[in-house]
């Protein structure tokens, strides 16, 4: 299957009911999860993808590589879904065009969710799976990128705070879809094309479980942001999460961290993972991909002194 350019209207016209069924406080979270692995089978991978299943950290993943690929680096890959939903299935077309574009294995996580596995488990198999990938596939912590949408960012977030801290292990660069850094926050709205109130607060109770909500890992926006690498943060201006977004990079510029933003108009929360379908989103995403390729570059260059 190609991919095709949807006009913006179109492709909303046709996102928003898919959203409003499935990302909805009313469903069940096992319903949610079966309606969109089933959904993004009209996200096809780019020609030429290869998908090979492992697991690191202890955990289902999978390894994805697309064409003629050569970098030493790899991106370890951090679904969104509200902590709740999301799998290697629904993100699977994203990772596979950021694996084409950065020429760079992008390891997929299947990390553990909620309300089933409350925090910290996300965090603590997203610090295993890291690990793994130092211990047992031969990357150094500055060959290995971070990626993640929405709660899938704020992961990302978390987990670099916590490789710093625990293990003196800095990422390459961070690249962040729309991160939910602080699920504590409440939206001034009720909606977005994709997101809805009810439903992210739903959603951040359930990750939380009986958890403190002030642990920066549950909520990485407030904590330690000094020493983060380069980072890279997208937003939409329509998204409930775009004040955070925009909170975020003027924290991290403030505390010193090297930053890119930017906001897009007219797509929505994560359209990303629409880039089959969608030239914009795919656009987004192939920045993205530059940027987390061009990270990497520098370790790869130490490497042939």
């Amino acid at each position: 299957m190609r991919d095709i350019n949807l006009p913006l209207p179109v492709a909303r016209a046709v996102l928003n009911p898919i959203f409003r069924v499935t990302l909805n406080k009313g469903l069940s979270f096992p319903m949610q999860r079966l309606l969109l692995d089933v959904s993004s089978r009209a996200q096809p991978v780019p020609e030429g993808s290869v998908v090979r299943t492992l697991r690191l950290g202890g955990r289902p993943a999978e390894r994805i590589t697309g064409g003629d690929f050569s970098s030493r680096g790899a991106v370890l890959y951090l679904h969104g879904g509200g902590y709740v939903v999301g799998s290697l299935a629904t993100h699977r077309s994203l990772a596979a065009r950021l694996a084409r574009d950065t020429g760079c294995p992008v390891y997929v996580l299947d990390y553990r969710l909620a309300p089933e596995y409350p925090f910290p488990a996300a965090l603590d198999d997203a610090e295993a799976a890291f690990l793994e990938l130092v211990s047992s596939a031969g990357y150094r912590p500055d060959q290995i990128t971070v990626s993640g949408d929405s709660a899938g960012g704020g992961l990302s977030l978390a987990l670099a705070q916590r490789l710093i801290a625990r293990h003196g292990h800095t990422p390459a660069a961070l690249g962040l879809i729309a991160p939910w850094g602080d699920p504590n926050l409440i939206p001034d709205r009720e909606r977005d094309l994709v997101i809805n109130k009810p439903w992210s607060r739903a959603c951040a109770a359930a990750y939380l479980g009986a958890g403190d909500a002030t642990d920066p890992g549950y909520a990485p926006l407030t904590g330690e942001l000094r020493g983060l690498p380069p980072t890279y943060v997208q937003v939409d201006v329509s998204e409930l999460l775009h004040g955070q977004c925009v909170d975020l990079v003027a924290a991290l510029r403030a505390a010193g961290v090297q930053v890119r933003f930017t906001e897009s108009a007219g797509l929505w929360h994560v359209a990303q993972l629409q880039a089959a379908l969608v030239a914009p989103a795919a656009a987004a995403l192939r920045e993205l991909a530059e940027f987390l390729r061009e990270a990497i570059q520098p370790a790869d260059l130490r490497d042939l002194g």
